[in-house]
């Protein structure tokens, strides 16, 4: 299978990146083909311009400057996100990466009408998400879990009909322990080889 995976976070000796790279090799060692972009080492530019939003709805003018993002995306049969989760949402890169290049005719269709906008990326048959919160389990429920709601139940309408997610989630980062941080290690390891 085809997986990109799409990485969130500043620090290369955090937490996170040590999810990102145990889920990159397990997805390797299960024989799957692998994209990883990396945000903040690409130093990708979140921020939705002007001129992008203006063009944001003409197909034939929305993909100027994401062009390798949008073969990427194209290219995919699975996603995986890897990032932590800050005041409960996505980091502003990986939500600005959403913004700037999940564009009409790439990941959906604009509706006609009264109808609903139409999946454009059903290539995408899985979608993961692999996430750090700072909050207990509990709390991140009565917030809503906003990120993982966006990713999940927002771009899972846009893939195939029969996609299937996988989500993994360490909570309480802040007060968590060497032992918890390596059983979830193990945890992501499982799960991804066989996503």
């Amino acid at each position: 299978m085809r997986v990109l995976v799409v990485y969130a976070h500043p620090v290369a000796e955090s937490f996170c990146a040590a999810l990102h790279g145990k889920a990159l090799a397990a997805l390797e060692r299960a024989g799957h083909e692998v994209r990883d972009l990396d945000l903040y080492a690409m130093d990708f530019q979140p921020v939705l311009t002007r001129q992008e939003r203006i063009d944001y709805d003409d197909a034939a003018l929305n993909t100027r400057n994401i062009e390798d993002h949008v073969a990427h995306i194209r290219w995919a049969e699975a996603l995986l996100f890897v990032y932590p989760t800050w005041w409960y949402g996505l980091p502003a890169i990986l939500k600005g990466w959403l913004d700037r290049v999940w564009v009409p005719e790439v990941t959906f269709h604009m509706p006609v009408g009264n109808q609903p906008i139409r999946p454009a990326m059903t290539h995408i048959r899985k979608i993961g998400g692999i996430s750090t919160y700072g909050a207990p389990w509990w709390w991140t429920r009565v917030v809503g879990d906003p990120g993982r709601r966006t990713l999940m139940r927002g771009i899972k309408p846009l893939c195939h009909k029969k996609c299937r997610t996988l989500w993994l989630a360490h909570y309480k980062m802040d007060s968590s322990t060497p032992v918890s941080r390596a059983a979830f290690l193990e945890k992501v390891e499982r799960a991804v080889e066989r996503f």
